[in-house]
């Protein structure tokens, strides 16, 4: 099977554009919500997200386009080439709400997220073949492992996979109308008070290329993908199954390429069935040594990504390895009798990384897992 490696990425969240952010914020365990400026939240029971600055919502197309050509730059990517793009997105909602505000159907062409993948493969002059996922909270984790399989199958040598969401009424009404946001604004993964999720911005792409066409190019390689993984329950609607039964099958499919790991970046959700959840399957995962394996939910610094939670938290596991850094599981005041693992509390810490697993799920029971690799 062709190696896969990561040359190149471009993240931004609510701390701001790049590594350097994220290590200012989500490795400092220091949370980036606060209330939302950028829309009327009059009639909401929750007003708090993690966005980044300015007080208009920016548009989506625009920020996955921004990513996409830092990570593209650091990669050194040329243009011209059959390079796979491949998205995570719901569409832009600005245009949803200014129709339904408005009746102005002048923006509604923005709201197609099938349009993502074309217009970033023209910016990018990519040829290869080009696909959209809207599967929700897994959708540009999905992108990635497409184009893991893509890569490993040599049907391309390169592939940028890219996803994001940004904060806006839609989304923050139907999640508050479920009763599904933390009511005190702060996110407590698997910890014990803990009263659910918040949103926040999160976009990010990254380059992934077959080992020998890095090495042809004489490209860094920033680490290795040794395994990836899908799979879906299809438990309920919204509900996680109860011991995380699709999270364990697409975790077990990325490590039987893969092997063990060091660090698991956890879904992470703060909401009481999702964490609960994902202890019980991370439990059944790894056995007698799951006490040992450090686990953290960043979604505690960032908040909930939705659809770009995937790629953001693939490159927070990223830099985790290449800092030898575990990140902290941030607003986390005491055990909860379901939730016994190490969930590294509030502070980072230094550890030997070597491998490292992502994993997210999302509604109706799609779940995905990546294991990533020191070079």
């Amino acid at each position: 099977m062709t190696d896969v490696v990561v040359t190149g990425f471009g993240v931004r969240t609510a701390f701001g554009d790049g590594a350097d952010a994220l290590r200012s914020g989500v490795f400092a365990g220091r949370a980036g919500f606060g209330p939302i400026e950028r829309f009327d939240t009059a009639g909401l029971r929750t007003s708090v997200a993690a966005c980044g600055p300015g007080t208009d919502t920016p548009p989506l197309r625009a920020a996955l386009t921004a990513v996409a050509d830092a990570a593209v730059a650091m990669a050194g990517l040329p243009p011209g080439r059959d390079t796979a793009v491949l998205a995570g997105a719901a569409g832009d909602f600005t245009a949803v709400t200014a129709f339904w505000a408005s009746g102005d159907t002048s923006r509604v062409e923005d709201t197609v997220a099938s349009g993502f993948a074309d217009a970033l493969a023209a910016r990018l002059g990519a040829r290869g073949p080009r696909t959209t996922f809207t599967t929700a909270c897994v959708a540009s984790a999905s992108a990635l492992v497409h184009g893991c399989r893509l890569i490993a199958a040599g049907v391309v040598d390169s592939a940028v996979c890219a996803g994001g969401y940004l904060v806006e009424p839609e989304n923050q009404a139907k999640f508050d109308a479920g009763r599904a946001l933390a009511r005190d604004g702060v996110i407590r993964p698997f910890s014990q008070g803990r009263s659910g999720l918040l949103l926040g911005d999160g976009v990010a792409a990254v380059v992934l290329e077959s080992g020998a066409a890095a090495a042809r190019r004489g490209a860094e390689v920033l680490a290795r993908v040794p395994g990836w993984g899908t799979a879906s329950d299809a438990h309920h609607v919204a509900r996680p199954h109860p011991r995380a039964r699709g999270l364990v099958l697409a975790a077990r499919a990325a490590l039987r390429r893969s092997g063990s790991v060091d660090y698991v970046n956890a879904h992470g959700t703060g909401t009481s069935f999702n964490d609960s959840a994902e202890t019980a399957g991370l439990r059944e995962l790894f056995g007698a040594a799951a006490p040992d394996v450090p686990v953290s939910s960043t979604k505690s610094t960032t908040g909930h990504m939705l659809e770009g939670a995937g790629a953001v938290e693939f490159v927070v596991t990223l830099l985790a390895l290449l800092d030898r850094t575990v990140p902290p599981t941030a607003g986390f005041t005491g055990r909860d009798p379901d939730c016994d693992l190490d969930y590294v509390p509030n502070e980072a810490r230094t550890a030997p990384l070597r491998r490292a697993l992502t994993v997210n799920a999302a509604f109706g029971g799609a779940n995905t897992a990546l294991v990533l690799e020191r070079p």
